[in-house]
């Protein structure tokens, strides 16, 4: 561990150095690389100079107390000798975690898309629950969400909606969310209060970046069609909204949000590329041989996830086992307690398994 420590800190200082060259403004690109690098490394620096100054007052404190005379001298010296020992295990867990290897796409913008599943308008009305939870508990984080295609039901759920969650650090929340969310809850379409179960699937992506996932121009057929709202009425009689199909994958791509035709492909090619780059990073996975199945990973979206139980006012998260009876404030944006069990639980996983 501390070779892996000093080349990570090594790494950091030539990073100062150049960042200190009056002349590393002018590489834009390399500049702001450069700089995300050195956030990216600067925890685990300081809590290894943290190590590092612990470690060395605690030597210096036991050759204190070692050549000291005087009797209360050394008793306190060698108290704080034991005192710095008993540092040193909890910095030395914190460094473990600090080096494992870190998720590429963390930092990303995420593209997230919910669909209706079994259920009915029941199942579209919880769709759009989840989307109003999404988007409070992304303004809570301070990320902004940006609509990209909605097919809203004439009670105001969502058949589907795509949307791109942006801000530092969107993928690094959001990633977990991917499966089947299923919910229990008296329907506003039903009359005599029985309970019933519908579910509604989310998919997440990270945002790819163009010079990550190239697009054959030659590949992409682009189709402009009207706009329209629920009940499938025209809500204008411009042809802004497109329709692209990649067809080396037969995948599918509207986005009818913005009334600027050129809004609307933009937001498209960025759905249709965060795909791609999606397809290419589960194929070099599944290429791995025994690669890492993480029990909060990125696996089968098939499974099931989540439920959200109303009458008894609880979520439960199945791949932890984790249940807390904060409903309401769950599906009002508070999801940190539940986000942030998963990514300890993901931190553990790997740490057992010692990637």
């Amino acid at each position: 561990m501390i070779d892996k420590l000093k080349a990570v800190s090594e790494r950091f200082d030539r990073i100062e150095a150049e960042l200190s060259d009056p002349a590393a403004a002018s590489d834009i690109e390399k500049y702001k690389r450069l700089m995300r690098e050195r956030k990216n490394l600067l925890p685990t620096v300081e809590k290894y100079r943290e190590y590092e100054s612990v470690l060395r007052s605690a030597e210096e404190a036991l050759a204190l107390s070692e050549e000291e005379e005087d009797r209360e001298m050394k008793d306190f010296a060698l108290s704080e000798y034991h005192e710095l020992k008993r540092r040193l295990p909890a910095i030395e867990d914190e460094l473990r975690v600090l080096l494992l290897p870190r998720d590429p796409d963390d930092d990303k913008n995420v593209v997230v898309e919910i669909r209706a599943g079994t259920g009915g308008e029941e199942a579209a009305l919880f769709a759009g629950v989840l989307y109003r939870m999404y988007s409070m508990y992304a303004a809570k984080r301070g990320f902004r969400v940006e609509v990209v295609n909605a097919n809203e039901t004439e009670l105001g759920g969502y058949k589907e909606i795509s949307f791109i969650v942006s801000g530092e650090g969107a993928w690094s929340r959001f990633k977990f969310e991917g499966g089947v969310h299923r919910v229990q809850r008296v329907p506003e379409t039903e009359t005599a209060g029985r309970i019933h179960t519908s579910a509604a699937t989310v998919a997440t992506l990270p945002e790819a970046e163009d010079v990550e996932i190239e697009i054959d121009p030659g590949d992409v057929e682009i189709e402009t069609i009207k706009s329209s709202g629920a009940g499938g009425q025209h809500i204008n009689k411009t042809e802004s909204a497109i329709r692209l199909l990649h067809k080396p994958t037969g995948i599918v791509i509207e986005c009818q949000d913005e009334r600027s035709q050129f809004k609307n492909r933009d937001r498209a090619m960025k759905i249709l590329r965060a795909k791609l780059y999606d397809m290419k990073v589960r194929e070099q996975t599944e290429k791995i041989a025994g690669a890492r199945r993480s029990q909060v990973g990125s696996g089968d979206r098939s499974e099931r996830i989540r439920t959200y139980n109303f009458p008894q006012g609880r979520v439960t998260d199945h791949r932890i086992g984790l249940t807390l009876y904060s409903l309401e404030a769950f599906v009002n944006g508070e999801m940190d307690p539940v986000i942030d069990k998963l990514i300890a639980a993901d931190t553990a996983e790997k740490l057992k398994e010692g990637i």
